[in-house]
C-alpha cells in the first residue's frame, strides 16, 4: 500500500515538473515560427571592434578562427583581434605569433573564462578606443562579411547586446549531430521564439556582441568562473534588451564523443542553477515592476534541463508499463508532444539521411555516463559508433 502511494505521488510530481518545462518549450517553439525575416539596413556609421578569442588546448582550431576573422571585408583599421591562448602547444603559439593579433598567454592556477576575459580587457591598449566587443571561442568560423553584418545589426538594433546565430559545421558522429540539433533548437526556442514576442534572446557563450564600455565595466566586476550567465543576468538587471540576428552565422565545432557531449551539458546545467541561486532574489522586484525579461530569464534557468527531461520521460515510458500500465499512457502522450515540439524547432537541413540512425541512438548517448561504468556498456557504445 505504501509503495503504491509513493509511486503515485512520485509519478504525479515528475509529470507536473516535466509538463511545465514542455509547456514553456512548446510555446516558444510555436512563436519561433511566427518570425518574418527582413533585411538589415546598411549602417551609415562604422564601429570599431575588438574581437576576443578564448582558446585552451585547441591547437589548429584557434588558427582557423583567427584566419577567418582576419579575412574580413570590413576595413582592417576598424578592428583588432586579441587571442587569449592558454596551454597551447609550441607549434600553435608559433603560428599565432606570426599573425597580426595581440597574443595573451595566461598561466592561471585554475583557469576560467571570466579570468581570461578580465586579463584581455586589462591588457588592451589604453590609447585605442573601441565601440563594441565580440567574443568568440577557438574553433568558431565566421564568413568574410561577418563584421559588416555585425556593424549593420548593431546600428539597427539600437541595443547594447546582440547574439549571432550559432550553428555547427561538423556532423560526423552521433554526438555531434545531436549537439547540432540541440543548438538549433536553442536558436529556435530561446532566441528566435523569444524576440518574436518582444523578450530578450538567450546568450550562447560565443558569437556575442556587447557595447565595449558596458562590457568592460561589468566583466571586471564578475567573480564567477563562467561569466556568460552572469553577464546575461546583468543585462536583464540593467534593462538591456538582447537582440538576435538569424542571418549572422558563427560556425562552431561540436563534440564528437558521447562523454564530451554529456560533460558539456552537465556544466551548462550547473552554471544555469548557479545563475538562478545568484539572481533569484531579484524575482520579487521583477514581478512588482513587471520586468518581463528578468522574470522570463529566471523561469528559463529554473527549467528542467532537456537532457534530464528526456531521460525522465524515456525511463517512465519504458518502466511504468511493467508496474502499472495505465500510468504510462500520459507519459507516452507527453513524449509524442515533446517530439512534435522538437520537430517544429529543428531546421529541415538537419533532417538528412543520417537522421533516423541518430534518433534511435539518442537513448544510448544520454545514458552513456551510466553505460560507460561497465565493460559491456563501453563495448556497446563502441559498437554503435558513438566515438568515431
Amino acid at each position: 500500500m505504501i509503495f503504491w502511494q509513493i509511486l503515485t505521488y512520485f509519478d504525479l510530481i515528475m509529470f507536473v515538473l516535466v509538463s511545465l518545462t514542455v509547456l514553456y518549450l512548446g510555446f516558444f517553439a510555436f512563436t519561433s515560427m511566427l518570425v518574418r525575416h527582413s533585411e538589415t539596413p546598411k549602417a551609415k556609421f562604422q564601429n570599431r571592434f575588438i574581437i576576443l578569442i578564448i582558446s585552451q588546448k585547441n591547437g589548429k582550431s584557434v588558427l582557423q578562427t583567427v584566419n577567418s576573422i582576419l579575412g574580413q571585408t570590413y576595413p582592417q583599421r576598424l578592428f583588432d583581434v586579441t587571442v587569449i591562448a592558454e596551454q597551447e602547444d609550441e607549434i600553435t603559439m608559433f603560428h599565432l605569433a606570426q599573425q597580426p593579433v595581440t597574443l595573451i598567454t595566461p598561466n592561471f592556477e585554475k583557469s576560467s573564462r571570466t579570468k581570461s576575459l578580465q586579463l584581455a580587457v586589462n591588457n588592451l591598449p589604453q590609447f585605442k578606443i573601441y565601440d563594441t566587443v565580440i567574443i568568440l571561442d577557438a574553433g568558431d568560423i565566421v564568413e568574410p562579411e561577418f563584421l559588416e553584418q555585425m556593424n549593420d545589426a548593431y546600428e539597427s538594433a539600437g541595443t547594447k547586446a546582440i547574439q549571432a546565430h550559432k550553428v555547427s559545421f561538423n556532423r560526423d558522429s552521433v554526438s555531434a549531430r545531436l549537439s547540432s540539433v540541440f543548438e538549433e533548437i536553442n536558436n529556435s526556442i530561446f532566441r528566435r521564439g523569444h524576440i518574436s514576442v518582444g523578450l530578450s534572446a538567450a546568450m550562447a557563450s560565443s558569437g556575442m556582441v556587447f557595447n565595449f564600455e558596458w562590457f568592460k565595466q561589468q566583466i571586471l566586476r564578475t567573480k564567477i568562473n563562467w561569466a556568460d550567465k552572469e553577464l546575461e543576468a546583468l543585462l536583464m538587471r540593467h534593462h538591456i534588451y538582447v537582440d538576435y540576428f538569424d542571418n549572422i552565422m558563427v560556425y562552431g565545432e561540436k563534440s564528437r564523443h558521447a562523454e564530451d557531449f554529456n560533460r558539456e551539458h552537465r556544466r551548462w546545467a550547473f552554471t544555469q542553477w548557479q545563475a538562478v541561486l545568484r539572481n533569484l532574489h531579484h524575482l520579487p522586484a521583477a514581478l512588482i515592476h513587471r520586468h518581463y525579461d528578468m522574470i522570463d530569464k529566471l523561469l528559463q534557468w529554473m527549467l528542467m534541463p532537456r537532457i534530464v527531461m528526456m531521460v525522465i520521460i524515456m525511463t517512465m515510458c519504458a518502466v511504468l508499463p511493467f508496474i502499472y500500465f495505465s500510468m504510462a499512457i500520459k507519459w507516452w502522450i507527453l513524449f509524442a508532444i515533446v517530439l512534435f515540439i522538437f520537430a517544429m524547432a529543428t531546421p529541415n537541413y538537419l533532417v538528412d539521411d543520417k537522421w533516423d540512425s541518430t534518433f534511435y541512438k539518442i537513448p544510448v548517448v544520454l545514458m552513456s555516463p551510466i553505460l560507460s561504468k561497465c565493460a559491456w556498456g563501453r563495448i556497446f557504445i563502441e559498437f554503435i559508433n558513438l566515438k568515431h
